[in-house]
């Protein structure tokens, strides 16, 4: 088959958070079964080396028409992904190269529009002909629309008829602002033509929901979330048009690229190790302790969060507890960047207790030490409110960090909880968002780490769980075979 994927980021170019990876690995692994595939994404200028990608420069001063008022030229710039694997970028330094963030604009909606109006143009330019167009979370969100309402895309709907793919990643992300904060009577039903890019109304266009409206499949990276986005509570005030395309909605678990992580090949570990090596572990976790000014001991059992620190991922109950908990027994390493009132309570606790938590709030650093963390931890906790899918489990698991995580989404569908009674399970989940049952679980986790023989095997168990790449994506091909068929 013949895919375009489009996306606001891209690892290794581009990245905030998992939405990256994921679009770096799917497409990879839609290559490697035997599909032609090519991505498209932002030039984000002041992020974005292109010496250091080998970026070459292929179309110059396209004219990008955002309405009947406004043009704009964009640059187009091509790279690799990997072999017969290319990604273009859409240059244009006013909307892409002000700042060194992807996003935090104050007229994200309009960034997000020339991105969707220049990706089409390109696909004009380049005669790709696609069977499937693949639109990633809000910012990809008006493709589908464009193509079924905008009447410079028709021809294009008519000679190749290209079937769209619309993913959530995070239903709490339709545009870019907060979609709860916008007044009642400026909210976008979808029905409308677009304002002109000069009304302030553009910034309250929902991307979400137009692509929700117009795409040919919806699909969401689990298959719980799929089941919650359709209640009131995860929603986001759109279960109810959710509900009305169930016929048209699936949910299919990310995975990760298990090459690029690999505890027997990182080199950002201090010792490599696999599930038969797992004694290697110990090692790791003395030079991590070391590294991060933690007291040199093997038996202290380490828990670790890498996620954003934020209600959603369910610091609210951390913090409620965490005090309690210390004198159980443990050390606790945080790292990665967020809310800073969390952020400055961690800190506050963390000056009582030196020896036991260690605070980084940085997600460069995150990225830079974030598998050697997994690999000298003991366990991984994140007890998010919601949580689409979450990768970080999967590659805590892959390094034989075991999760305690609470039982939504996509930890839902990937974490086993123990059962001691046959010994079975990957980790420990809780089902009630509070911080009794958050403690429980801690709790529980610290006591079955006491009883070393069954502990080791549910590491092991962990290590050995597939979560590549390569059962997802052939998913992702039945999804587009079911639609152009």
């Amino acid at each position: 088959m013949r895919i375009i994927t489009i996306s606001s980021e891209i690892a290794p170019f581009s990245k905030s958070g998992g939405l990256a990876d994921v679009t770096r690995s799917l497409s990879k692994a839609l290559k490697r079964l035997g599909n032609t595939v090519i991505a498209i994404t932002p030039l984000y200028g002041k992020i974005i080396d292109k010496e250091k990608h080998n970026l070459e420069l292929v179309y110059k001063n396209i004219k990008v028409k955002l309405d009947v008022e406004k043009t704009v030229e964009v640059n187009v710039w091509k790279g690799c992904l990997a072999d017969e694997l290319p990604v273009y970028f859409i240059e244009n330094k006013k909307y892409f190269s002000r700042r060194k963030e992807i996003y935090c604009s104050a007229h994200e909606n309009v960034r997000f529009l020339l991105f969707n109006l220049a990706a089409l143009e390109l696909i004009k330019k380049i005669n790709f002909c696609p069977d499937i167009i693949h639109c990633h979370d809000w910012q990809a969100g008006l493709i589908p629309y464009f193509l079924k309402n905008d009447c410079r895309f028709k021809k294009m709907s008519i000679s190749c008829r290209p079937k769209t793919v619309f993913t959530i990643h995070n239903i709490i992300f339709q545009l870019g602002r907060n979609w709860w904060e916008i007044p009642l009577d400026k909210k976008d039903y979808g029905k409308k033509k677009l304002p002109l890019v000069s009304d302030p109304n553009i910034e309250y266009i929902n991307f979400t929901k137009r692509a929700i409206m117009s795409a040919d499949i919806i699909n969401t990276v689990s298959e719980q979330y799929k089941e919650e986005i359709m209640t009131r509570n995860i929603g986001q005030d759109l279960h109810r048009i959710l509900r009305n395309r169930n016929n048209k909605l699936f949910g299919i678990v990310n995975g990760i690229d298990y090459n690029s992580y690999n505890p027997a090949t990182d080199p950002g570990l201090f010792i490599r190790y696999t599930h038969r090596k797992i004694h290697r572990k110990k090692t790791n976790k003395k030079y991590l302790q070391k590294k991060f000014g933690l007291p040199v001991n093997d038996k202290i059992p380490i828990i670790c969060t890498t996620s954003r620190v934020t209600f959603q991922k369910g610091f609210e109950l951390i913090l409620n507890i965490l005090e309690h908990l210390i004198p159980v027994g443990f050390q606790f390493i945080v790292i990665g960047s967020g809310d800073k009132r969390y952020i400055q309570k961690l800190k506050k606790i963390a000056k009582k207790y030196p020896d036991k938590l260690v605070v980084i709030p940085s997600h460069e650093e995150n990225q830079k030490y974030e598998t050697l963390v997994y690999a000298g931890s003991d366990f991984f906790l994140l007890p998010s409110h919601h949580e689409p899918c979450g990768i970080n489990q999967l590659i805590a698991m892959r390094y034989g960090c075991v999760p305690i995580v609470r039982q939504t989404g996509g930890l839902h569908n990937t974490v086993e909880n123990f059962n001691p009674t046959e010994n079975r399970g990957t980790g420990f989940t809780f089902h009630r968002f509070n911080e009794f049952s958050l403690y429980g679980a801690i709790i529980r986790a610290l006591e079955v780490y006491k009883q070393k023989y069954i502990f080791r095997s549910i590491v092991i168990r962990a290590m050995q769980q597939s979560s590549s790449w390569a059962i997802p994506a052939r998913k992702y091909v039945e999804l587009y075979k079911r639609i152009v068929d």
